[in-house]
């Protein structure tokens, strides 16, 4: 132990004596080993933002949202619009009575109002629904409380807002009690939730890609209030020169009961669609399967980011092993000496893989503190996430030392392998 920490404090002391060559040499692991851990991060960033997205939509629920089919018209070729698609109050009732393994079924209607508090008016999605949706659609409660089963059993005129349309309408806590009104219906507000994330403009919203159940200007209400205001068929005019479509619900929530079955009750569902659907009139979502492939996705992202670092690694053990080989050429008459007293060919192995090595962890220290810092920047900027795990640290250190060891073996070898004469009469 005691002649190992003296060839450690040698080799160092060697390495000093040419401080800029060893600080060149070990560029090339710092940047490679910054940018295996930066990389890293940034995908399990990616990674961890895309799982929570589909955590929030349950992993024991299944989306099914109704979705305007397309069909060829005329001899022309022109394209033409169903007027009277989606899912429908029959398809809610089959997928609660014929499923066993199902928990519980959460319809949703939806149509875009206007609402009005005082006098200030916004454009509000009034979303009819059950208080179910609650517990399936996990969204923080603010102030008041959600929807329970009296609202729905007595008909009650109440809504929540989500933050968002709360704010819209100059709205807060000393709002709950008050009275909103949506498409000429007035409604006592109940309580505020949290608006889920930035999505697009789809019907179910869209958050990075993973679809969403809820939008950020819902209003919810009773199911059955909406239908006794609107009646059974949501009517919405869809453009100028388009015709009127019409939708009985544009949503169900499934929950299966345990997450084993989640794909058999998916099949089973898809095939009661498809037997009472002449066209393809609905989409159905899979939060599990998206759970699975986003999973599969991120193990590839991270092995393909890896490799694109394991690049600049490799050539950094390249410029190590350049200088090492240098190195030899000008320590030959030094290596014959130590050979003349009796120092081993494992010994001078030892002192050239002891030199790498400590190069090489240097320069893995000095690139795991950049490949912190880096993620810092990325997130402070760029406003992407990211997710620096200890492994990748550990990681990125064992795979420094590895190139030290791997790309100094051949100098090391190399120099003992020296001929004591020969080099002891090199100039």
């Amino acid at each position: 132990m005691i002649r190992f920490a003296r060839n450690i404090r040698l080799g160092i002391k060697n390495l000093l004596l040419h401080k800029l060559r060893s600080a060149l040499t070990m560029l090339g692991v710092v940047f490679g080993v910054g940018s295996v851990v930066a990389m890293l991060s940034v995908g399990e960033g990616a990674r961890e933002q895309a799982l929570a997205e589909i955590d929030k939509l349950g992993l024991r629920n299944i989306l099914v949202v109704s979705q305007e089919p397309v069909e060829e018209g005329g001899g022309d070729g022109q394209r033409r619009r169903l007027t009277s698609y989606g899912i429908t109050y029959d398809d809610a009732a089959r997928a609660r009575q014929t499923l066993p393994l199902v928990a519980r079924v959460v319809p949703a209607k939806a149509v875009m109002k206007q609402g009005r508090l005082g006098d200030v008016a916004v454009d509000l999605r009034l979303v009819g629904t059950t208080p179910d949706w609650s517990d399936l659609v996990n969204r923080e409660l603010l102030a008041g409380r959600h929807l329970v089963q009296a609202d729905q059993l007595n008909n009650n005129d109440v809504v929540v807002l989500t933050e968002q349309g709360a704010r819209k309408l100059l709205a807060g806590e000393g709002t709950i009690g008050k009275e909103v009104v949506i498409g000429g219906g007035a409604y006592e507000v109940i309580g505020i939730v949290q608006s889920a994330a930035t999505r697009g403009s789809d019907t179910t919203g869209d958050s990075g890609g993973v679809p969403t159940p809820d939008e950020n200007v819902d209003a919810y209400v009773p199911l059955q209030i909406l239908r006794e205001r609107l009646g059974d068929i949501v009517v919405e005019t869809t453009g100028a020169g388009r015709e009127r479509t019409d939708i009985e619900l544009h949503q169900l929530i499934v929950e299966v009961e345990s997450k084993e079955d989640v794909a058999g009750v998916a099949n089973a569902l898809n095939r009661m669609f498809e037997t009472f659907h002449d066209k393809r009139d609905w989409r159905m979502t899979v939060p599990l399967e998206l759970l699975r492939q986003a999973e599969q996705t991120a193990r590839t992202f991270n092995i393909v980011l890896g490799s694109i670092a394991g690049i600049s690694l490799l050539v950094g053990g390249i410029g190590i092993m350049n200088i090492m080989l240098a190195s030899v050429t000008e320590r030959t008459r030094e290596i014959g000496i130590r050979r003349a007293i009796g120092a081993r060919r494992g010994q001078i192995i030892q002192q050239f893989l002891i030199e790498t090595v400590v190069l090489s962890t240097a320069g893995g220290v000095i690139g795991v503190a950049l490949g912190v810092l880096i993620p810092e920047i990325i997130e402070r900027y760029a406003e992407m996430p990211t997710i620096v795990r200890w492994w990748m640290v550990i990681l990125s250190v064992c795979i420094s030392v590895g190139t030290g060891v791997v790309f100094g073996l051949y100098p090391a070898v190399r120099a003992a392998r020296l001929d004591p004469i020969k080099a002891l009469r090199h100039e």
